[in-house]
């Protein structure tokens, strides 16, 4: 064989790797099963392939929540096994499963009640009740950490880096609302 074959086979070669790696592989209860391991995470049975532990990712967590959720390798690599496009259209035990990792992975308590917000040198102190209890934490008032996305749907990030949900603005009292809404 010669060096301008070799060079050809070489390239095509390159190229059947790449098309493989950019496939789009869309998970759903026909190809795949859902199971806890005895250690409280995730494995799949994807097209045949066995995943004995897998990350599951969000990639678009505000957005689109429970749309285009990424199956990873649970290595160093983090090869991506493929996208759950829409969990809805899973059964109910696999989207628990899925939704139960999430949470693991992902820590955004909701705020379920505002007691107090005090705003002092550019940053705003939030007195709050949340999903998982009582919370106090300090944002940046005027650099984007208070986000609104739309849907009624607020999403804030602490000085530390927490983000805290707040799913529907509109379920808040009004005296509620008027201690956030000066922010967004």
């Amino acid at each position: 064989m010669n060096n301008k074959n070799l060079q050809n086979d070489i390239i095509i070669q390159q190229q059947k790797m790449t098309d493989d790696a950019l496939e789009m592989r869309f998970i759903d209860n026909s190809n795949a099963v859902f199971k806890k391991t005895k250690g409280g995470f995730l494995s799949v049975e994807f097209n045949g392939a066995y995943y004995g532990r897998v990350c599951v990712c969000q990639t678009f967590p505000f957005t689109q929540p429970g749309k285009f959720i990424s199956l990873r390798e649970n290595d160093e690599k983090g090869r991506e096994i493929g996208i759950i496009e829409d969990m809805s259209k899973l059964d109910e035990a696999s989207r628990a499963l899925i939704e139960e990792q999430i949470k693991l992975r992902c820590f955004m308590p909701v705020i379920t009640k505002i007691v107090n917000v005090k705003d002092k040198y550019g940053f705003a102190y939030f007195d709050v009740l949340t999903d998982r209890g009582e919370c106090r934490f300090t944002a940046h008032i005027f650099s984007g950490d208070i986000i609104n996305l739309g849907d009624k749907r607020i999403i804030m990030k602490d000085v530390d880096g927490n983000r805290f949900e707040i799913p529907d603005l509109s379920k808040l009292s009004s005296s509620e609302r008027k201690m956030i809404e000066v922010f967004i």
